[in-house]
């Protein structure tokens, strides 16, 4: 091809512009993973989940705090096990497989677009979901929703392709079993809805397009046995090893979550819908008329929008009407959403996208005009600074989403080429702007780690086996930088079902703290103890000896006075 030809490619069919792209996008992608603290709950949670796990090499019973963890399956803690194993403990290897899970699902989507729709409708999935808020987001933030969707992806694109017409047995069997390992991945991430939600889509669109052909076309029995052998071995060792285990974790942590409050967590049935339009962000304006596609689909044999239509709502059905919600619930469904908008975006004249743009340009607008009350949130000094710093890179990200925005408005009518100039400007400021809104987060995740008291922690753990209580509180993150285990006293947090397995590893009551901090006093032995503000100043009323070696409004630090020097 000469070079003439080369230079007349569109935007999205240029090996040179994509590879740029890709290159530039991967680039912020990799290094966000390390840029900002761990925040708790989640991020200090599972990065000490697979630290301990590393540690202590027991790989079959999970551990929080020394105490055993047992509300999801492993997945997640041996694959950060992993990476602390081959680049050590830090932000960024936390991070990895979460970032990686993410990676995967746009990978998926690109490729399953290409081969089911078109080579540009694969690309514009990969850019609609790379560049998603939620997506580009929480394939930044160390939970269980990225893993678990990824491996959703995986699921649902193998389900896609292997129900293709055109693709031959062979590919449309290997793409079966890869649907089956995405399932039992996503069993491994999260437990059974892993295949219960991909099953009972399966049951919907079946019963709504009466393709009752699809069932021969499953692959069933080498399924099943590649499901299994996947699965099955960690269930059976953790219940030999932990009779307790199967109860409380196919009972209290499937049915009751679902069914009651157990987990303090219940939300509006609206809950889901804002997070919905905040998290397809910059494709908001689309994302109706792409869910139309799948409505509108009239064909015979497969029909694939249909399938990931019928993904999408009964997702979000599922976890709308579930009595335990949280943000990342939704997250699986995005993957569907970016090929729905893709194909919709694909067919479609300028003005659409000229329409989605001028809603994107509202919402930086939206962001410029909050800017102050953003700067203003803080309720105390300590946190005043933070909200009005954070302001300034809310500005900017809104600056971002406004030129980029208009950008995509002055091309979206020039032809093809400046159709596609436009995706890949609306894409670059939607990616841009939320990993700048991140990136500007980090002082106050800092604050709510507690990471600026490491220094004065770690400078009074005179000996490996040197005492740090928890005190009214559980500090999610402090334990994964200190790499130290916690006492907890009076207050079990999540750890209750633990605890009571193993009573010995906590203090109950917070009298018999008291006598033990005595005892290390009067025995002149070094402690640390994170404590509450209303119990440090309850101790410093009855008088009990300590001394505050760090302090902020969500927490003190205190440490006994016996070690404390004095000039002679």
């Amino acid at each position: 091809m000469s070079q003439i030809d080369q230079s007349e490619k569109l935007p999205l069919e240029s090996p040179r512009v994509m590879w740029a792209l890709a290159i530039s996008f991967l680039c912020i992608w990799f290094y966000m993973l390390g840029a900002r603290t761990l925040v708790p709950t989640d991020e200090g949670r599972y990065a000490e989940m697979a630290r301990e796990m590393l540690a202590t090499g027991d790989w079959i019973t999970l551990r929080l705090n020394g105490i055993k963890y047992f509300e999801k399956p492993p997945l997640q803690n041996w694959m950060n096990a992993l990476t602390f194993a081959v680049f050590g403990i830090g932000d960024w290897q936390a991070r990895l497989w979460t970032g990686i899970s993410a990676l995967i699902g746009i990978v998926a989507v690109g490729y399953t677009g290409r081969k089911i729709f078109s080579p540009r409708v694969g690309t514009i999935a990969a850019i609609v979901l790379g560049s998603s808020f939620y997506w580009a987001g929480l394939g930044h933030i160390n939970s269980l929703d990225m893993g678990l969707s990824g491996m959703f992806a995986i699921a649902m694109c193998g389900l896609l392709l292997g129900q293709h017409e055109a693709s031959s047995n062979k590919e449309r069997r290997i793409a079966m079993l890869a649907c089956w390992i995405g399932m039992a991945l996503a069993t491994m991430s999260k437990g059974l809805i892993g295949f219960i939600l991909p099953g009972a889509v399966l049951v919907i669109y079946t019963l709504l397009t009466r393709d009752w052909a699809l069932w021969t076309r499953l692959h069933i029995g080498k399924g099943l046995i590649l499901f299994f052998a996947i699965t099955a071995p960690w269930f059976i060792l953790i219940a030999i090893r932990n009779p307790e285990h199967p109860h409380f974790f196919f009972i209290h942590e499937h049915f009751q979550r679902f069914t009651s409050d157990v987990h303090k967590r219940e939300g509006s049935w609206y809950y889901f819908f804002t997070l919905l339009a905040l998290g397809i962000i910059p494709w908001i304006g689309l994302l109706i008329q792409g869910m139309r596609t799948g409505i509108q689909e009239k064909k015979r044999g497969f029909q694939p929008l249909k399938m990931l239509l019928i993904w999408s709502v009964f997702f979000f059905f599922f976890f709308s009407i579930s009595h335990s919600k949280l943000p990342g619930y939704i997250l699986p469904i995005f993957p569907a959403l970016a090929l729905m908008i893709a194909v919709y975006l694909e067919e479609s004249k300028p003005d659409a996208l000229k329409i989605a743009s001028v809603l994107f340009g509202l919402l930086g607008v939206v962001g410029l005009a909050f800017i102050n009350t953003i700067a203003h949130l803080g309720k105390d000094p300590y946190d005043a600074p933070l909200y009005a710093d954070y302001a300034k890179w809310i500005a900017a990200a809104s600056a971002i989403v406004i030129v980029g925005s208009a950008a995509a408005w002055a091309f979206a009518t020039k032809g093809k080429r400046g159709k596609d100039i436009a995706i890949i400007s609306f894409a670059s400021a939607g990616f841009i702007a939320g990993q700048v809104a991140f990136l500007g987060h980090d002082p106050y995740g800092k604050y709510m780690a507690g990471t600026a008291h490491v220094a004065a922690i770690e400078a009074e753990l005179k000996t490996p086996t040197t005492p740090i209580y928890a005190v009214g509180r559980y500090e999610q993150a402090l334990p994964f930088y200190l790499q130290r285990t916690m006492i907890l006293v009076e207050f079990p947090d999540e750890l209750a079902f633990g605890l009571e397995q193993q009573p010995e590893l906590w203090i109950p009551k917070r009298e018999e703290f008291v006598k033990q901090w005595l005892k290390h006093e009067q025995n002149d032995e070094p402690a640390v103890a994170i404590l509450r503000t209303d119990i440090y100043e309850d101790f410093q009323k009855q008088k009990i000896p300590m001394r505050v070696i760090g302090q902020d409004p969500r927490r003190v630090i205190i440490a006994t006075i016996n070690l404390q020097k004095t000039p002679n």
